[in-house]
């Protein structure tokens, strides 16, 4: 107790004279330490703090389930792991469906395809839905991850995810929406019924994309460490937050379609801060994890 006691004073104390996130990376390196990753209180931390740039791609890795949680196997499963890459990449190329023009990207989505037995009969084909939503996740993911294994791994599994884990509850995101923006701001819920654009807003964009090619990937990393440990309905708040940023342009719109497309683009320079401001949304509405090392 009075070891947490002290860690919660010295937490306090770092983030007053600016040193936010000091104590909390000493908290994750100790539980990145443990013998057997502690799966629950990755998470946690993962839903509390923002993950360290240095230390992102193996928390997502042992949480996507890429990596056991036994630091003594690491090395060899990520071998099998790029193995797995090198075989998949190279019967793509025998077929000829990729060439060394191919841009990254769409050797990530072939090599995705291929592995879930719906490769199309020719690279001509026209791509699905789905398929444009992996390959929006894999170019926000190429920005955020240098190693190309790593990154095929990890869009492959977070896609996985949204399609699995997520798949029940991503329909239900746009309603959730509209009741958390009436709660913040019904005047601004009211303009967008009147104008009825409500059904017309980017949820695609939102929601099953996760925000990738709307936010730059320094702040849509931080929403991500969400997602992954657990949390889909962060993107609600993300969104309802975005309305409220924009709040003055919003209003001052009066079409369905204008409004639309104002939001499918929405200025980057203060996406931070609005990311910020939508965590505070998401703890006041849900509640805040409660994390011990």
């Amino acid at each position: 107790m009075a070891e947490d006691t002290q860690r919660n004073f010295r937490s306090v104390y770092y983030e007053k004279v600016g040193f936010r996130g000091v104590e909390e990376k000493k908290s994750l390196e100790i539980l990145l330490k443990d013998d057997r990753l502690d799966i629950e209180k990755l998470c946690t931390f993962s839903q509390r703090f923002p993950l360290p740039s240095m230390y992102r791609a193996l928390v997502w890795k042992v949480l996507l389930g890429i990596l056991p949680p036994h630091h003594e196997s690491h090395a060899q499963v990520m071998a099998y792991r790029k193995d797995q890459y090198s075989d998949v990449l190279h019967a793509l190329k025998v077929v000829r469906f990729i060439s060394d023009t191919t841009p990254q990207v769409e050797v990530y989505l072939r090599m995705y395809q291929l592995e879930c037995g719906k490769l199309p009969r020719s690279p001509s084909f026209p791509l699905e839905p789905e398929d444009e939503v992996f390959l929006a996740i894999a170019k926000a993911m190429e920005e955020m991850v240098e190693d190309s294994v790593d990154c095929y791994w990890i869009t492959r599994c977070f896609v996985n995810q949204l399609n699995n884990k997520y798949r029940e509850f991503l329909p239900q995101l746009p309603k959730a929406f509209e009741q958390y923006l009436n709660l913040e701001d019904s005047r601004l819920l009211s303009h967008l019924k009147t104008c009825s654009a409500v059904s017309r807003l980017p949820y695609d964009l939102w929601f099953k994309r996760c925000f990738a090619g709307c936010l730059p990937e320094s702040s849509l990393q931080r929403v991500w460490d969400k997602v992954v440990s657990g949390s889909c309905k962060i993107l609600v708040f993300v969104a309802v937050e975005i309305l409220i940023t924009f709040k003055i342009k919003v209003l001052a719109l009066n079409s369905a379609e204008k409004i639309t497309k104002f939001l499918e683009n929405v200025p980057q320079d203060s996406s931070d801060a609005l990311v910020s401001k939508a965590f505070d949304l998401w703890h006041k509405h849900c509640g805040t994890p409660v994390h011990s090392a």
